[in-house]
């Protein structure tokens, strides 16, 4: 039986996604090594984190209008390109350089407006390549490579920087970025009709399995004022915040946490740094399962709604767990069970924009997407901030109580409201 080409697109955009983690995640392991030698602070060292989440969250919008306007294919490729240009780019600083903390700052925030093109990108994808009744299982998929591509970076960024220095992890990073940018070129199209290896029996399997607000190739304008005060689009994209601020304490701080809180070695450290994202990858592939499943068997409320609700209340609950734990080995476990209770709902997010999007699903979710990034922004400068002041616990039962609150909007979200566009909105 051939292998049908929706899910290898789905399949590509993973290697993508777990790329895009390894860009984004390499600098807070090698991040101890860049601060000495450019003689940064921890409080420096976070700005120029926040600043690659602030790029990425003022891309969101943006990229999704672009992605709806040209398609996933070539603005995929396009990010890729760019991500390598700026993943580059930090190596060719030197101590010896003025005003080297600002022009570590713009770099990284250049990269994070580059890479904000993947998710809305991918979206788009979904939206026009995935029946409805398939999306959490393709998202699942997709963001289980923000798990794989984090996972595999604490190992492979240490041995890199062990053996050849801090700078080659990032070499590696923008020639992997370029490959996959590559690849995805060749195999994927916009539109299923376009795509020479798609069968009769898929094409019809998709279509007939989309939204009757499928997407089109027409160029349309983007209702912003309708995405604006659309009330499950401002519930969700709340709620994505919280996740970001909660998801972004790992990506940005957990290697630090275990290293010089909990008292691990490098090797220690990265180590036990795995086992969040490995939590990830495996909350992320079983969200996306059950959150189908369950919409088959009864409706988008319980299989979407209730599976994001519940992840992100367990989170809340393992996150505020693992302060309490003396034992650096237990806590971690406590504190992985968290990230992977958090990535039960990440396929729900995503699904839910897709369906309410429709034929502006890449804007919709750009737009949801920046509510993430603004969290993962102010976690990656207060996180330690609150820390130096009330202590790490305090930092985390922060996370937890914010994590608490997105979850409980999931029970106002109603998911078969779809977005309309205007009569007019032919361009």
């Amino acid at each position: 039986m051939k292998f049908p080409v929706r899910w290898l697109l789905v399949f590509w955009i993973f290697i993508i996604s777990a790329i895009a983690y390894l860009d984004r995640v390499n600098i807070s392991i090698a991040g101890g090594a860049i601060a000495r030698e450019f003689h940064l602070s921890q409080q420096q060292l976070g700005f120029v984190f926040s600043a690659f989440i602030l790029g990425y969250a003022a891309g969101q919008a943006p990229a999704g209008w672009l992605a709806d306007r040209f398609g996933a294919r070539s603005i995929l490729l396009f990010g890729a390109i760019w991500w390598a240009v700026f993943t580059t780019l930090i190596t060719a600083l030197s101590p010896a350089m003025s005003g080297l903390l600002w022009m570590a700052i713009l770099i990284r925030f250049c990269l994070g407006a580059g890479e904000a093109v993947v998710y809305p990108a991918s979206n788009t994808i979904v939206a026009r390549w995935i029946p409805s009744i398939e999306r959490g299982k393709a998202n699942g998929l997709i963001f289980s490579g923000v798990g794989l591509g984090s996972g595999v970076t604490p190992k492979l960024i240490s041995w890199l920087m062990s053996t050849y220095g801090w700078r080659s992890s990032f070499w590696a990073s923008a020639a992997l970025g370029l490959i996959a940018g590559a690849i995805w070129y060749w195999i994927a199209r916009n539109d299923p009709r376009r795509h020479p290896w798609i069968s009769p029996t898929e094409l019809d399997r998709v279509e007939s399995g989309l939204p009757v607000a499928a997407p089109t190739n027409s160029p349309q304008s983007v209702p912003w004022s309708r995405i604006l005060t659309h009330p499950d689009i401002l519930l969700i994209t709340f709620s994505y915040f919280a996740y970001g601020y909660v998801a972004y304490i790992f990506f940005s701080w957990f290697f630090l946490y275990l290293n010089q809180v909990r008292g691990l070695n490098l090797k220690q450290s990265a180590t036990y740094a795995m086992l969040p994202f490995l939590a990830m990858t495996v909350g992320s592939l079983i969200g996306g399962w059950l959150s189908d499943r369950l919409t088959a068997s009864f409706n988008k409320r319980i299989g979407r709604c209730g599976i994001a609700f519940f992840g992100i209340a367990l989170a809340a609950l393992f996150v505020a767990l693992g302060t309490q734990v003396q034992s650096a080995l237990l806590a971690t476990v406590v504190l992985a069970g968290g990230a992977g209770a958090l990535y039960l709902s990440q396929s729900s997010f995503w699904s839910i924009s897709a369906d309410i999007g429709g034929p502006f699903a890449g804007s919709v979710s750009g737009f949801m997407n920046a509510g993430g990034q603004i969290g993962g922004a102010l976690t990656a400068s207060l996180t330690p901030a609150i820390a130096a002041r009330y202590g790490w616990t305090a930092s985390f039962l922060t996370a937890a109580l914010l994590c608490a609150s997105g979850a409980v909007v999931w029970l106002f979200v109603h998911p078969e409201r779809p977005l309309r566009a205007p009569a007019n909105s032919q361009a």
